[in-house]
């Protein structure tokens, strides 16, 4: 009997349209996904989309569209970018769909009838932007989790008695594997720790979600709502014998993986719920860190997310996945760049795995008309061919092993070693020269080195499908190999490559990028981002004041607060003042950062700022401009930044300093 393997991603929000930042979650549980398929699991992967919120509703009726015209849009191109990426999920849940909110509504009731719910008034602060009460704010105070300004709620609202699970949640801590990394299990039991208070799960000052069972004024909080869709997608609260058999079959979740800024949600208010529902919690929750732009998490509201598919257009799906996989150590944030990952892409990509694939079978073909070579006797056999089978052995053991563990960087790291051994090998055999000689023991050696860099080769291959499987699929299927789909992979071993095996048609998979590909993907990003900052309400002018800090975070986000206003209060807390550049000069290695020393009176502030393409250094020296004093400092390319410098962002995006007419003292505060 098959083990049964259950994996899920977060549902989507649909607030924005997918960036990288998603399809690191997804392609990480698809590689997952995918591995198990190839070890003989019956695996079931799920990913969708959250439509329901007052987030939505506001977002909807700015841009004239009813809240289910919205999130259908938004969906869609979520479920059109899984398929052109060839994202393997089984099953695509949205939160609006009739299955959902049937299933929903049955959770609801009995965790109600449980005894674990019941009706009360909350007055406090919510955020609209992360849908999350905020415990202890007051008015004006800014959410923990994104910064934006807090609104007061008092409504009438359903509670959950999560205060009744503090110390069963501790013991469920207890288990190092349920909560990964390790920091972010600290975090939550820090958290829980700290005391539990009741948690609303209904609101009833807006109607776009799901109506709570028997009282349809209120609607079930939408992180309530979302959490369910992990167990009614896969049958829970059905009628149906189909359904109820495959929630029997795949519930608990063997792996349910998400980003580090919703583990609250998932790992405390998930598993109590389900706790007061009477079921089981899953096995694992892996969070991973944040892939950051320009050293900011990607964002709509900073202007700083990168498009998936401008990636796909120009170096492909498997470009991607291995950046992600290779570059970022999972569970940290990590740094994405264009230069990068071309960088990654030729190193590793094309000059790697594809330049061992093509050297490898082309000679073959050449000289052994394209059949795998064996040597004809033993005395072809040299201790550097034994090396590099104990090489291909050791590496299955711990690609295993790290990949198990979520190491995916370590465990890519520990294959491509093995493709540094083999192109080191076959330098150093020289299997060219041996192709020139007639004699016997020429060719059996020229066969030895040829089908151990083959069977090198293969192994590599077999381990790496599940991070790039398109390349993958046609290396194998160029070995001769046929569908890679159909190699079990707990039975891979050095020694399965047949002598006299015939190789198909031999082509590149990864040509080589040189930096035209860097400049067409930066034009693409460029020529997307005036369409996509007219997606916010409140970026409607060309020329609205900015706080330049660096191209990724040169906009504070914007207050979510009906008609995007803001209070005298709001803006108060920005410390504004007058500044006079003492020192500018260039960051290494970017075409847009420079680093400025400014005196504002009290002291010289280092600030970054992200207007290189606009100004010469040399130029801002002596000049007066005005910095935002109070900002967290921040590390950008190695450097503190202690504020930001503010500019109008024109047209095309190109930054104009504010300054003044008159003469102002160094140190004045802008009221």
């Amino acid at each position: 009997m098959s083990k049964k393997f259950y994996i899920t991603t977060p549902i989507y929000y649909v607030n924005a349209r997918p960036h990288i930042g998603h399809a690191y979650t997804t392609i990480a549980c698809d590689t997952i996904a995918l591995r198990h398929r190839m070890l003989g699991d019956e695996t079931f992967f799920l990913t969708g989309t959250d439509e329901h919120g007052q987030k939505i509703e506001r977002a909807a009726e700015a841009a004239g569209k009813t809240p289910q015209q919205y999130a259908d849009e938004i969906s869609g191109e979520f479920r059109q970018l899984w398929k052109r990426m060839g994202i393997s999920n089984d099953d695509f849940i949205r939160t609006t769909e009739p299955r959902h909110i049937k299933r929903l509504q049955e959770l609801f009731r009995r965790i109600r009838d449980n005894g674990f719910i019941y009706k009360g008034v909350y007055t406090g602060q919510y955020c609209v932007s992360d849908e999350l009460y905020v415990d202890g704010a007051q008015p004006g105070d800014p959410c923990p989790t994104c910064g934006r300004i807090t609104e007061t709620v008092k409504e009438e609202n359903y509670f959950f008695k999560l205060s009744a699970f503090q110390d069963k949640l501790l013991a469920l801590y207890a288990n190092p594997e349920f909560i990964r990394p390790e920091t972010r299990r600290n975090e939550v039991i820090s958290f829980v720790r700290s005391g539990l208070r009741d948690l609303s799960v209904s609101r009833s000052t807006f109607s776009w979600g799901v109506p709570v069972p028997d009282d349809p004024k209120h609607v079930i909080y939408v992180w309530f709502d979302a959490l369910a869709n992990y167990i009614t997608a896969i049958g829970y609260g059905s009628s149906h014998a189909g359904a109820q058999e495959a929630f029997k079959k795949f519930w608990p979740a063997d792996v349910q993986m998400v980003g580090k800024e919703i583990v609250r949600f998932h790992c405390v208010y998930w598993p109590a719920f389900l706790m007061a529902a009477g079921l089981p919690v899953p096995k694992a929750i892996v969070a991973h860190g944040w892939l950051l732009f320009e050293e900011s998490k990607m964002s709509k509201s900073r202007g700083n997310i990168v498009r998936t598919e401008t990636i796909l257009d120009v170096l492909g799906a498997d470009a991607l996945r291995y950046f992600l996989l290779r570059e970022v150590v999972f569970g940290q944030d990590g740094s994405f760049s264009f230069d990068a990952l071309v960088q990654r892409y030729n190193s590793d990509l094309a000059n790697g795995l594809g330049n061992l694939a093509s050297r490898t079978l082309t000679m073959i073909n050449r000289y052994f008309k394209g059949e795998v070579p064996y040597p004809s006797h033993a005395a072809s056999k040299k201790p550097a061919d034994d090396a590099i089978a104990e090489a291909a052995r050791k590496t299955i053991r711990e690609f295993a092993t790290l990949f198990d563990q979520f190491q995916f960087s370590r465990a890519l790291e520990s294959a491509w070693a093995l493709v540094a051994a083999v192109d080191k090998y076959i330098v150093e055999n020289e299997p060219w020269s041996l192709g020139e000689k007639q004699d016997e023991d020429s060719r059996s050696r020229l066969a030895t080195v040829l089908y151990t860099a083959a069977e090198a080769l293969r192994i590599v291959t077999a381990l790496a499908y599940p991070i790039i499987p398109d390349a993958t699929a046609k290396i194998w299927a160029q070995m001769g190999l046929g569908d890679i789909k159909k190699l079990a992979l707990n039975e891979l071993a050095w020694g399965q490559l047949h002598l006299g095996t015939t190789l198909g048609e031999v082509q590149p998979v990864f040509p080589r990028a040189d930096k035209s590909a860097i400049e067409r993907m930066q034009r693409m990003e460029d020529e997307q981002r005036p369409a996509l900052a007219t997606e916010s309400p409140a970026a409607k002018t060309n020329a609205a004041p900015s706080a330049v800090g660096t191209p990724a975070a040169a906009q504070a986000p914007a207050t979510e607060a009906t008609n995007n206003k803001i209070s005298v209060d709001d803006f108060a807390k920005v410390e504004l003042r007058v500044g006079q550049v003492k020192v500018a000069e260039r960051v290494p290695k970017s075409d847009k950062l420079l680093r400025l020393e400014i005196d504002i009176g009290t002291e010289v502030r280092q600030v970054l700022a992200g207007i290189a393409e606009a100004y010469a250094p040399e130029t801002l020296v002596g000049r007066k401009v005005v910095i935002v004093a109070n900002l967290a400092p921040r590390k950008l390319r190695g450097y503190e930044s202690n504020g930001m410098i503010v500019a109008a962002s024109l047209e095309g995006g190109r930054p104009v300093l504010a300054s003044f007419l008159e003469e102002v003292p160094i140190g004045a505060r802008l009221k």
